[in-house]
């Protein structure tokens, strides 16, 4: 199964995306990758959203 963005939505459906695709809770999924962006060197994590919003193809 091919990881693909998700049409649920919030900014390009990345983190829905992986969290339907390993079936998880999107919510937590949300919550965790941004708690992990601010308080791990924020930076990167805006830069791996936006190539993962790029390269994940839409559902």
């Amino acid at each position: 199964m091919q990881l693909k963005r998700s049409s649920n939505k919030t900014i390009a459906g990345v983190c829905a995306g992986i969290a339907e695709h390993f079936g998880w809770d999107i919510t937590i999924t949300r919550v965790v990758y941004t708690l992990a962006t601010i308080f791990l060197a924020g930076f990167p994590g805006i830069i791996i959203y936006a190539i993962l919003a790029f390269i994940m193809p839409e559902k």
